[in-house]
């Protein structure tokens, strides 16, 4: 996450610059010289993963060189960009598609920016990205008077909560008459290039939350008298230290077997692939629809009691009863199932956004890009393995519980692939992400590196943003054409 004043690390203004650095160890000593340092070490960034998995030394700090010394003029390394930057390739892109929405000019002001990002925040209960773009709002001259409530921001913006709220939770129901009611409403019309900004804005949180609460990022030490998600209760998190680590004496044997399978369900796919006669695409659609109802039944073992909203969030929420629904739901009639062939990213989206808001298309698809085909050819702990067939997996399959389907691909690996718990952590942190507790983060890929989850939140984050984004984009094509 780009923070108060990382503009001064580009003199030039064209892009964030990120120099070497000597990794973590370069960090304390700027501590020694009396710089602040915002993560509090005994927590760690993340209350997921140990800080020790973080914060590594030696021939791992590399993993660190491109954030530590190019924040140094702020003082902070946030808790996001340290879980983060377990792969700095997507960091790099991350923080560059950050750094233009937030920092570079564009038709919005900064302080609306910072606000439509609280917006999109408060959806999810996230007090930590709401807290930190508070202080960036009144940082870059936003009237203080706003951060009161939506009712005290101006009928402009506040015109964008009912999108606010579909982007969030069920996009499928976008349509050209909720892009006519933003672009045709007199003195607080919003143009075209604005609603661009203001929707990659709103997607970008609405995802980044996800991250935040899927990684169980901690809230920033001087960030004080909020919460990053709710407190655990008895029936959802297990307390002893072995379960937390998600491996225990019991169970080490169970975790080990589950990689194994996994490994033997990759070979026999890919062969499989090889030897299997064409299928018809009337099969295809309906092993989609099958995946489609089953996801039904993917939801948490345990009821999470809903908690009340902190002040500093509740505030910016509108409708708060407004939340996640399946796409596909008994008794109800369905929405269209959204073809990506029929409006695909590559073809559509990234033109449109391009032609209305220069470099972020481009900077979105590398982003995208780099995550999907992010490997280190590894899966726990066997090496030399080509991953594709997996990440294809998770990232269909977040798509499939949006209601987007792929003509081309077999919906069938996903059940391969995919066990129960993976699902259902995919599934709670993509569609209700304030709902995720340690337990489920423990309870998939029991012997996998953390590193390993952490790239499956960050395929999460990209492939939830380019659904609501699709969504978005067909319904601004649809009111132009």
């Amino acid at each position: 996450m780009i923070v108060a004043g990382a503009e001064s690390c580009d003199p030039s203004g064209v892009q964030p610059y990120i120099p070497p650095c000597a990794g973590y160890g370069a960090l304390r000593r700027k501590e020694g010289r009396g710089i602040k340092i915002s993560q509090q070490l005994e927590s760690g960034p993340s209350s997921f993963i140990p800080v020790e998995e973080i914060l590594q030394e030696g021939a791992e700090s590399a993993q660190r060189r491109l954030f530590i010394e190019a924040f140094v003029s702020t003082g902070r390394v946030d808790n996001i960009t340290m879980v983060m930057g377990l792969h700095p390739e997507y960091l790099t892109c991350f923080w560059k598609t950050q750094y233009l929405l937030l920092r570079m000019d564009g038709p919005l002001p900064y302080y609306k920016r910072h606000y439509i990002a609280m917006m999109a925040a408060a959806r999810h209960q996230c007090s930590y990205l709401v807290g930190f773009h508070m202080g960036e709002f009144l940082q870059v001259g936003g009237n203080p008077e706003w951060l009161r409530g939506l009712q005290y921001a101006p009928q402009k913006l506040r015109n964008l909560n009912e999108i606010n709220k579909i982007l969030a939770h069920r996009p499928w129901l976008i349509t050209k008459e909720h892009i006519e009611a933003l672009l045709k409403t007199g003195d607080n019309s919003w143009s075209l290039a604005e609603l661009i900004q203001a929707l990659v804005l709103l997607t970008h949180y609405h995802s980044l939350a996800s991250f935040v609460f899927g990684c169980g990022i901690n809230l920033e030490t001087d960030h004080e008298g909020g919460h990053v998600f709710q407190p655990p209760s008895p029936r959802s998190c297990d307390s002893s230290p072995a379960s937390e680590d998600g491996v225990n004496s019991s169970s080490s044997a169970d975790a080990m077997e589950e990689v194994e399978v996994l490994m033997e369900r990759m070979k026999l796919l890919q062969e499989c692939q090889l030897e299997e006669e064409a299928v018809t695409q009337e099969e295809m659609e309906t092993r989609f629809e099958m995946e489609k109802r089953e996801s039904l039944l993917v939801t948490p073992s345990v009821d999470i009691a809903d908690h009340s909203l902190p002040p500093n969030v509740l505030c910016f929420v509108e409708d708060p009863e407004f939340g996640y629904k399946d796409f596909t739901r008994r008794g109800e009639q369905t929405p269209p199932t959204f073809r990506a062939q029929d409006y695909t990213w590559e073809d559509h989206g990234y033109s449109l956004i391009n032609r209305l808001y220069p470099d972020v298309g481009q900077l979105l698809d590398e982003k995208f890009q780099v995550v999907y085909n992010l490997t280190y050819n590894t899966i726990a702990m066997h090496s030399g393995v080509d991953t594709s067939m997996l990440r294809r997996a998770i990232w269909n399959y977040v798509h499939c519980v949006f209601g987007i389907r792929y003509d081309d691909y077999d919906y069938r690996e996903v059940n391969q692939l995919l066990e129960r718990s993976l699902k259902i952590y995919i599934k709670t942190v993509a569609c209700y992400p304030e709902k995720t507790t340690k337990r489920m983060y423990t309870h998939f890929w029991r012997h996998f590196k953390h590193s390993e989850k952490v790239h499956v939140n960050l395929l999460l984050l990209e492939a939830r943003m380019q659904a609501a984004l699709l969504y978005a984009l067909r319904a601004i094509t649809r009111y132009m054409t």
